[in-house]
């Protein structure tokens, strides 16, 4: 049975695992900057909109095919493989910007090299940054990426579907998963220490956090954890680290996305929470269907402080309930029994969400703590 195109792609019964063959392609690119949605898209010879290069966020087709299609500018000659939309964000990109790699083990014959939208401004030849490249090195792939900014006539284009995402798409399609097995890191060798904690700490208050994420670090020292801070190492150093952990503990965020890609069934993975949103629930269901295993997932919020001028979760600061943290992990066999981790006070969350650090970015508010699904 052939699954409509145009219906919001699944990991399993879709067209997420589709490879198309089109030849004489035009290729209509975005205008300006591109907001949330937006017109562009990929047509064949004889103007028809095709369906599988679209792009959907969670359960929203977020790229549209314009009502006019443009006039191309510009001719691209051979065969070539279409890599969606290229983000500046690292956990976008991972989320939304791979999602076609898993035709790299599909394709029917060689190709020049992979073509991307940019979903973001920048110069002709800065789009690509190195973490886009290294990533795409590290899944085995040396092709070139270009990105092409005029309406472009292509001679041949591969279009995979949407083989990962947002919302239902975190598992991953079962190709998207096997080449992510198969391809991802393979000459990357582990090194580094049993028991890992992946912090947040130094990256700043204006992408959220957790309060008092120090004092958690010094206390999981004591545990056997090393603090590991991403940012400040190579995606080949961190796939390193991430394989040789037995443990790995860490702060709700796009590092656990980057995991998922390098996971292992056998590994007690852990995240501690810090917003009530449905990207955690992404996050579970992507590091859960990569490597086979549920992550366990620990809500100790009291509260969530939140900016006074901004109702973006992602920049929520979380209250955490020590004692809750230490027995939930200590259930869940991430820490062994020792002395009872001492909870702060409102005062003493007060005094910090208003300390310079936080003060210098925004003024902020508590707010009550409610579940949401994703």
């Amino acid at each position: 049975m052939t699954v409509d195109p145009t219906l919001q792609p699944k990991p399993e019964d879709s067209w997420s695992e589709d490879l198309l063959t089109v030849d004489n392609a035009l290729m209509a690119t975005p205008k300006g900057k591109l907001t949330l949605s937006f017109k562009a898209g990929i047509f064949d010879a004889d103007g028809n909109p095709v369906h599988q290069a679209s792009v959907w966020r969670g359960n929203r087709r977020i790229m549209l095919p314009p009502r006019r299609l443009p006039d191309p500018k510009r001719t691209m000659d051979g065969a070539w493989l279409w890599g969606g939309l290229l983000y500046n964000h690292f956990g976008h990109f991972l989320c939304e910007g791979t999602t076609r790699l898993w035709a790299l083990d599909h394709l029917p014959q060689p190709v020049n090299g992979l073509l991307f939208y940019a979903k973001y401004e920048g110069e002709e030849g800065e789009a690509v940054r190195g973490y886009h490249e290294r990533f795409i090195r590290l899944m085995g792939c040396d092709l070139p990426i270009t990105i092409v900014r005029q309406p472009t006539r292509v001679d041949r284009l591969f279009v995979p579907g949407q083989g990962f995402g947002l919302g239902p798409m975190s598992p991953g399609s079962p190709k998207f998963r096997a080449a992510v097995a198969a391809r991802f890191g393979r000459d990357v060798a582990a090194e580094g220490p049993k028991k890992i904690y992946v912090s947040r700490s130094e990256i700043g208050p204006r992408k959220g956090g957790l309060l008092f994420e120090k004092q958690l670090e010094e206390l999981l020292v004591q545990q056997g954890y090393e603090i590991f801070h991403p940012q400040k190492h190579s995606l080949d150093e961190q796939v390193a680290r991430y394989k040789a952990a037995t443990h790995i503990l860490a702060a709700e965020g796009s590092a656990l996305h980057f995991l998922a890609f390098c996971a292992r069934a056998d590994q007690n993975i852990g995240m501690v929470v810090r917003r009530v949103s449905g990207a955690t629930r992404n996050i579970q269901r992507n590091v859960g269907g990569f490597c086979g295993k549920t992550p366990s997932v620990f809500k100790a919020i009291k509260r969530s402080w939140m900016p006074e001028t901004s109702t973006r979760k992602h920049m929520a600061v979380a209250e955490l309930d020590f004692p809750q943290l230490q027995r939930e992990l200590q259930q869940a066999g991430f820490i062994s029994d020792g002395p009872a981790w001492r909870d702060f006070t409102g005062d003493e969350a007060a005094k910090e969400i208003f300390s310079v650090r936080f003060r210098r970015i925004n003024k902020y508010h508590a707010t009550e703590v409610e579940d949401e699904d994703a």
